[in-house]
This record gives C-alpha cells, sequence and structure tokens, in this order.
C-alpha cells in the first residue's frame, strides 16, 4: 500500500468550489486511476489537507494516464481555479496498519 498527503491553500471565499471540485476529481481518480481513496480534512482557514490511498507507488505514479472523461477534466481546471497552492507533502509506503472502519467492540467488564 502506498498512500500520499496533499496540502491545499484555497483563495478566499472558494472553499466550497474546492471541497466540491476535489470530490468529483477524486472521484474521477478512484473510478479511472486505480486510486483506494482519499479523504479532505480543513486544517485552518482555507488550508485543507487530503491523504490518498493507492496500491502502490507505481498506480500512483500513472496517475493521468487514462482517459478520465469532460466532467472529470472540468472538475480539475475547478480545483486549480479554487487554489493559490498545492503540494505533494509526503509519500508514504505502508509499514504497518491499524486503521479499521468501526470501533472497537470492549467486552463488558465482569466485576468480580
Amino acid at each position: 500500500m502506498f498512500a500520499a498527503i496533499y496540502e491545499f491553500h484555497v483563495k478566499d471565499g472558494q472553499d466550497a468550489a474546492f471541497i466540491a471540485a476535489w470530490a468529483k476529481l477524486t472521484e474521477g481518480i478512484y473510478r479511472h486511476d486505480g486510486s483506494r481513496g482519499s479523504r479532505l480534512h480543513k486544517s485552518a482557514p482555507g488550508v485543507f489537507v487530503a491523504y490518498a490511498q493507492w496500491p502502490d507507488r507505481a498506480t500512483w505514479e500513472a496517475i493521468g494516464s487514462t482517459n478520465r472523461g469532460p466532467e472529470y477534466v472540468a472538475a480539475g481546471e475547478a480545483m486549480r481555479h479554487s487554489l493559490v497552492s498545492s503540494r505533494t507533502v509526503y509519500e508514504l509506503e505502508l509499514e504497518a496498519d491499524y486503521l479499521h472502519d468501526m470501533p472497537f467492540d470492549f467486552p463488558a467488564q465482569n466485576p468480580q
């Protein structure tokens, strides 16, 4: 598993446009480029951080080599238009994994 962490600085007043464009473009990357999905977080006003997972580095490096379709191209253009800057902060190879979708269900304590 490979992951990338991205940082986005969004123009004033463009948060909603950025989020909508990011979501649509991320859908296209998931459907056409082989990503395992991504999450977007807000770090500070106008600053967003995304975490994306990939099966391997080679799949990540091949982003954009497929034809995603015009709706995804438009989303990418809208996203770029909403940005002051963006960068890949980290490129990460998985070493250990303890991330779960559901909270751990602790058994009830037996009073002695």
